[in-house]
């Protein structure tokens, strides 16, 4: 008896010593791992076309969150929680899309709901490259032979991060993501700029933000500047999204001065419409809603969205229309020499993204 109680006591023991073991092993591997992506980082421009952009003339721009192939109607997310409208607290499940077919499937229908508008600038956040969380499917790829073969494109990858072996049973694993943004017209040039981010420990755990500069050459020795944003969504207090915003405003402000023509599109994270309560919903307010509106903005700026339909949904439950909760977070901020000719969300009912595109038509004066 007393051989098999020290041999069970030397394998527990055997077994705590490999767990500690793995735990630093993980610990030291993601310090290790750890860097960001160099600010101010020259993009490559593939299939440059000639056209070039002219003022007084009408063009259309969509922005749009893929969220990486995975949200179907039955996908939460294992990250977001919340509180029905009853007090039922509710959590995501889902760390991952449900399998490749269910991410190919949501690409291919992303990619053709952009297709299908056939605008003339295309902005589009995470498209997934090479991710365990979306089956290694390179998007970047699908939307680029679906509607991005005629366009002018660059990519500045958003995130390269280590492997999160996060939940345990299924980890949500490494992702390599990014900012894809197309054009029918000559890119001059890509800059990738770094958001600020978190200093503390937990920056070994948040992901990089950044935006993607493009520019265009016009007849009158001005550039029209695109750009393409995704700001940060965990941010408890809201203290990193500002500094976000603070960095985009002095940005904004330095192509005011060049008198330049800007156009940023892009998941902002913020309700940017006043939209809270405007759409039918089960489901509190979640904390993650901050609010931004014109007032937030550098001088000769605003927003421009639409409210005729949500832009984003809440991902702690799987989608029910009139259940989830639902928010305007994509649009637009324009220069005030951009004259806005509409602006309409175009309402996917979530079907491939948690998020739905958003459009606008607009004129160089």
């Amino acid at each position: 008896m007393k051989k098999f109680v020290s041999v069970t006591a030397r394998v527990l023991i055997t077994l705590i010593a490999l767990l500690i073991a793995v735990v630093i092993g993980y610990v030291c591997y993601v310090a290790i791992s750890y860097y960001r992506i160099p600010d101010n980082q020259t993009l490559e421009i593939e299939n440059n076309t000639s056209l070039a952009v002219q003022t007084g003339k009408e063009y259309t721009i969509a922005t749009y969150n893929v969220g990486f192939g995975a949200y179907n109607h039955a996908f939460s997310f294992f990250m977001d929680s919340g509180v029905m409208k009853d007090g039922t607290k509710v959590t995501g499940k889902n760390s991952k899309a449900a399998s490749k077919e269910v991410v190919l499937e949501n690409i291919n229908g992303s990619a053709q709901l952009i297709a299908d508008g056939d605008y003339d600038f295309v902005l589009l956040q995470e498209v997934d490259i090479d991710s365990t969380r979306s089956y290694h499917v390179d998007q970047n790829a699908i939307f680029n032979s679906t509607f991005g073969a005629e366009m002018s494109r660059n990519l500045g990858i958003c995130y390269d991060s280590a492997f999160l072996f996060y939940p345990i049973t299924d980890p949500h694993g490494k992702s390599l993501t990014g900012l894809a943004s197309y054009s029918k017209y000559q890119m001059a040039s890509a800059l990738r700029r770094q958001y600020p981010l978190a200093t503390d420990f937990s920056k070994y755990f948040d992901l990089d933000r950044c935006f993607v500069v493009t520019r265009y050459a016009l007849e009158n020795g001005k550039e029209l500047v695109v750009v393409n944003s995704h700001m940060s969504a965990y941010d408890e207090g809201g203290t990193i999204r500002q500094q976000q915003l603070e960095t985009l405003n002095a940005f904004l402000t330095q192509e005011k001065e060049k008198g330049n023509y800007v156009i940023v599109g892009g998941d902002f994270n913020h309700d940017i419409a006043a939209s809270d309560g405007l759409f039918e919903t089960q489901q509190k307010r979640p904390d993650w809603v901050f609010s931004l509106s014109d007032d937030d903005l550098a001088e000769g700026f605003s927003f421009v969205a639409s409210t005729n339909a949500p832009t984003c949904r809440s991902t702690d439950i799987p989608y029910e229309k009139g259940v989830n909760y639902s928010v305007v977070l994509d649009g637009f901020i324009v220069s005030d020499n951009v004259t806005v000719v509409g602006c309409v969300n175009i309402d996917n009912d979530f079907l491939y993204s948690d998020h739905n595109p958003a459009t606008m038509t607009f004129v160089l004066q």
